[in-house]
């Protein structure tokens, strides 16, 4: 008589407008790995599990109580079963042209929303507009952050909560273009001589520095593509909208907000 073992299923544990979730996913149907979906926002489960595990993040894949965070494919790969190839990243320089192409765009479609409709939520994910446009300056703030005074790169340094100094639009707007100016002063004066083959020291992974830079690139442009959805939901068309030329080279997500939950 032989003992035999089920197989824990694969899950995937996330929320509506996590550019990581989604990129998370598509990964995974990319390569044909079937998973349990799970929204964290509908799923009163899914917290549980994740705090089963120890954690109180998204994206999370996991197999039992084997897991990996969403953010390192090498990883997701692992627990899911196959082999991971990683693809061939931009230069450096390259990666910082395509951010402030993405920053300069961002701050003109943030300029456009009327101050009355700032806060507005987006659909299925309890975020507005506001802390939206934050969000996308705020994760090149966070990179800067760390290489600039070795700042903890953390989970919570990236949830969009506004600080108490951005009020209005147009103190959002200073803010949008004071991180613009920042990345690049920091790009021309450190950045071209950083080594960013070493360690990124962030939350969710071993990764290089390189690999940190590139995920700030698309993260951003993928917040930035959102914005663009959430003008035209008010009416208002994007000044100069993004390409898909602009984000060539970057792993961008298919979708620009969810594979599952339809933007209205």
């Amino acid at each position: 008589m032989t003992d035999t073992q089920t197989v824990p299923a694969l899950k995937v544990y996330w929320q509506p407008g996590c550019s990581s979730c989604l990129k998370t996913k598509e990964f995974l149907l990319d390569n044909k790995v079937e998973f349990e979906s799970i929204n964290v926002l509908e799923d009163e489960c899914g917290f549980k599990d994740l705090e089963a595990l120890g954690l109180r993040l998204v994206p999370v894949v996991a197999r039992g109580s084997d897991w990996a965070n969403g953010a390192v494919f090498r990883d997701v790969a692992r627990v899911a079963g196959f082999t991971w190839h990683p693809h061939d990243m931009l230069a450096p320089g390259e990666i910082i042209a395509r951010i402030d192409t993405i920053l300069t765009a961002a701050q003109r479609y943030l300029d456009q929303i009327p101050e009355s409709q700032l806060d507005t939520m987006l659909p299925h994910r309890p975020r507005s507009y506001r802390q939206l446009a934050y969000h996308i300056f705020q994760i090149p703030e966070v990179f800067l952050e760390r290489v600039e005074h070795n700042a903890a790169y953390t989970y919570e340094a990236l949830i969009s909560k506004l600080p108490a100094d951005l009020n209005t639009r147009d103190q959002l707007s200073t803010y949008a273009g004071s991180i613009r100016e920042r990345l690049n002063c920091w790009w021309t004066t450190l950045g071209t001589v950083t080594d960013f083959h070493q360690p990124g020291n962030v939350y969710y992974g071993d990764v290089s520095l390189h690999e940190v830079l590139e995920r700030t690139a698309w993260h951003s442009g993928q917040h930035t593509r959102q914005l663009m959805l959430a003008l035209e939901m008010i009416g208002i068309s994007p000044d100069g909208p993004l390409k898909d030329a602009d984000f060539n080279g970057l792993p961008i997500p298919h979708e620009v907000w969810d594979n599952e939950k339809e933007w209205p």
